[in-house]
């Protein structure tokens, strides 16, 4: 979505153009789509566990709930001792294990260094997407680099061809 600093209403929502296609191409292609999140914003008493879910809620309306297998979201802040948030992949060996993903296979797509440096420990392939964060955090070293979240869905699926 749209960067929005400690999103914690619903009404701030907005996916990035593209999207919602996007994701549901990787699903036609038999790929689960797994929400990592740090929200911290509920550790530091910003916003609640009900209204995350209710910015949840709204995201996934407009990318289309289908188009998204799971979530899983680090409520600590970052100066508590939180072994699951990014970058530690704990929320990436939890998704693997829930739903069966086969991590040699899959990407981490994101727009933050942690994203990056999440997916790399979970042995995961990095697509760092240059919205939100990503012009930042161009410095982390992605395995590769696109300018949305449309392009890099279309590396992966460009790269899934070949194996």
């Amino acid at each position: 979505m749209q960067e929005v600093h400690y999103c914690s209403d619903p009404k701030k929502v907005a996916a990035i153009a593209g999207a919602a296609e996007a994701l549901a191409q990787l699903k036609e292609r038999g790929y689960l789509n797994v929400i990592i999140t740090n929200q911290s914003g509920i550790g530091r008493g910003y916003f609640t566990v009900e209204q995350f879910e209710q910015v949840q809620s709204e995201l996934l309306r407009q990318l289309g709930s289908a188009n998204i297998d799971a979530t899983f979201f680090c409520p600590d802040s970052p100066d508590s001792p939180a072994p699951r948030r990014k970058p530690s992949p704990a929320m990436v060996f939890e998704a693997a294990a829930a739903l069966a993903i086969d991590l040699k296979r899959s990407f981490f797509i994101g727009d933050a260094a942690s994203d990056i440096e999440c997916g790399r420990a979970a042995g995961l392939r990095t697509i760092l997407v240059k919205t939100g964060y990503g012009q930042r955090d161009a410095h982390c070293q992605p395995d590769f680099t696109a300018t949305n979240v449309t392009e890099a869905v279309a590396m992966v699926l460009e790269m899934s061809k070949s194996g």
